[in-house]
């Protein structure tokens, strides 16, 4: 059944043209996510589907009697309605039903309005419906009915917007980036959510995660021309991958052809058959293919930026506190070279302050944090760049550096390095304000870049861009010789990126987790299930930190760490040992499957040594 068809749109701003003859639909149970490079239009092509904009040519059909509802990523809500307000106020039959049924229980008197009201909600079937909701609000952290939309901040309206989009259970659901301003336990959940809702979805996501679990099919917008891939996100880089090397074949042939044809222009006589004009004109075409570039960048930089010393950052128990809020509660940690440390938690939980904290733009209440002489901080805040009137992409960046030294006496300028962060030359010299927004995060980027700093510190660095850039930022971390901290919701980015997680649990509980995202979602889910002899050997041997405690600091996290992988590890083992139950393993499977297990028992088996060579410290 077609939900929605996009016939030819068109849409340009003056001379900037963002897209051209555009045309897809969206069928019944279909969950299409629309992937193309940031300023390509994404959020234009979404507010014509909205009908918060239109296209200059083309037009947009939608079957008739479908509900649909969109998620922009800048609601517009009532700012004098509380939330419960405005969860009412949507035009949803069934909320309608439930706010009279709510009406009458204030009035226990009127009985004939009760009745009435009851037998409503007996028939809508309300009852469900309103756990649903309720169930949807309490998820997204919007429990607070009576607070203010004005008072609420942006990520709360924008959860709010999403709340209201799901509880009016459409047909269609459009969503502009839904995993922004939501935290991973928020993420997990609306995965689940839509895998268990019969709800048809087509976003704009640079949640690759996302992405991968809950889309069906991926179109994209490449250099102007639309591609259609039936699969989830490894589908898509897979099938991408080979059009492009498919395309690039292509372009050497024609490139070839060209030559050819060339030297045949410049032998012809003036005078033209009807034949050669023909040729001609297939040349025009050849010299088009020949040409076609494509602009995606490879980062690869020696940077050559001044080395950190032994003393990177240290945390000496350091305390931070909001009224009865709690941050930190006698933090310690030192920082050593090259670390990188991913952060995750619930919203509130302390994360930005802690960065705050990090780079003494707050100060705490309690401790001391010692930075080391040479540590040179690049922070990368979720406020974004301040835009200034007239001023060019260019001037943006030159107002914090020229150029970033490299090794061997080599530089990258501030032109260079906006080119590697898919800004070509003509993009540098438009006007800031002309950017979109995932441009202007890619632009701010860059001038924390262009300081060349030592210590990278990243606060949501993923937002509003998009995966080409995502891409392109990895490359460029991967290669990155310093300190790096991440506060992401993007697991993928995360798992990329990190070595190890600070997980901010609240009331000041920091957990200093050994291993990448999705390490720690395995540790997490293992943990009600997975016995070993590990844990019968902490029985005996528990143990606190006392103050003639005969392990050092790295000693005692080293032992925290062990327990953590080892339960990891042992899970792993489980799993692997279930796989020999399918009867049609083939003997190399067997003996692929005999190894990989040996090796994950050997693993345990040294872990488990060096953690009793640890506990037998404590008991000397």
């Amino acid at each position: 059944m077609n939900y929605l068809t996009v016939e030819n749109i068109s849409k340009s701003y003056g001379e900037l043209t963002l897209f051209e003859d555009i045309s897809f639909s969206v069928h019944k149970d279909q969950k299409i996510a629309f992937v193309a490079k940031n300023g390509s239009g994404k959020t234009s092509i979404l507010n014509i589907l909205s009908g918060d904009d239109v296209p200059d040519s083309g037009q947009v059909i939608y079957r008739k009697d479908i509900k649909v509802s969109f998620l922009p990523q800048d609601p517009k809500l009532d700012p004098n309605l509380t939330v419960e307000e405005t969860i009412f106020n949507s035009d949803n039959p069934i909320l309608k039903v439930i706010g009279n049924y709510e009406k009458a229980l204030l009035n226990p008197t009127d009985t004939k309005a009760y009745q009435k009201a009851f037998e409503a909600m007996e028939r809508h079937q309300a009852w469900d419906f309103e756990t649903l909701y309720k169930q949807i609000l309490f998820k997204l952290k919007l429990e607070n009915l009576d607070q203010k939309v004005k008072s609420l901040s942006g990520g709360q309206k924008k959860r709010l917007s999403l709340a209201i989009a799901l509880i009016n259970k459409p047909d269609l659901l459009i969503l502009d980036e839904p995993t922004n301003h939501l935290d991973l336990e928020m993420i997990e959940w609306l995965e689940s959510f839509f895998a268990k809702e019969n709800m048809t979805l087509f976003m704009v996501t640079h949640d690759r995660y996302f992405l991968e679990r809950v889309c069906n099919e991926i179109i994209e917008l490449d250099e102007g021309e639309l591609y259609s891939y039936k699969g989830n996100y490894s589908y898509y880089l897979e099938k991408r991958e080979a059009r492009i090397e498919r395309e690039a074949v292509e372009t050497g042939k024609a490139k070839q052809l060209f030559k050819k044809e060339l030297e045949w222009m410049r032998r012809q006589p003036k005078a033209r058959t009807t034949k050669s004009k023909s040729r001609i004109d297939d040349f025009q075409d050849i010299k088009h293919r020949a040409s076609q570039r494509r602009n995606d960048h490879e980062v690869q930089l020696e940077l050559n930026m001044e080395r950190l010393g032994t003393k990177v950052v240290e945390f000496h128990n350091v305390s931070k506190a909001f009224k009865d809020k709690v941050i930190l509660n006698g933090f310690e940690y030192m920082f050593k070279r090259g670390e990188r440390v991913g952060i995750i938690g619930k919203n509130g939980t302390g994360k930005t302050t802690f960065l705050n904290l990090l780079t003494k733009t707050t100060t705490p209440d309690g401790g001391k944090i010692v930075v080391g002489e040479t540590v040179k901080f690049g922070y990368y805040t979720q406020n974004g760049i301040a835009i200034k009137a007239g001023q060019k992409v260019i001037d943006v960046i030159r107002e914090f550096g020229d150029y970033i030294p490299l090794k061997k006496g080599n530089q990258i300028s501030a032109q260079q390095l906006l080119e590697r962060f898919l800004f070509s030359r003509k993009k540098q010299y438009d006007f800031v304000e002309k950017l979109s927004g995932g441009e202007r995060k890619r632009l701010y980027l860059c001038t924390v870049l262009i300081q060349n700093p030592n210590f990278l510190i990243l606060d949501e660095p993923t937002n509003d861009l998009d995966i080409v850039t995502l891409n392109v930022l990895e490359s460029f971390l991967l290669d990155f010789p310093g300190c790096v901290i991440v506060v992401s919701h993007d697991r993928y980015f995360m798992d990329k990126i990190v070595d190890h997680l600070f997980v901010f649990k609240g009331e000041g509980e920091i957990e200093d987790f050994p291993g990448n995202y999705t390490d720690y979602r395995v540790y997490e889910d293992s943990q009600p299930t997975v016995t070993s002899t590990l844990e019968e050997k902490k029985e005996k041997n528990t143990w606190k930190k006392t103050d003639d405690n005969k392990l050092s600091y790295n000693e005692e996290k080293e032992l925290k760490n062990i327990e953590s992988k080892i339960k990891s590890l042992t899970y792993d083992k489980n799993e692997l040992e279930a796989k020999f139950n399918n009867p049609d393993l083939s003997p190399d499977d067997i003996n692929k499957l005999s190894l990989d297990l040996q090796k994950i028992i050997d693993n345990i088996a040294t872990k488990e040594e060096r953690w009793m060579e640890l506990l037998s410290k404590l008991e000397e």
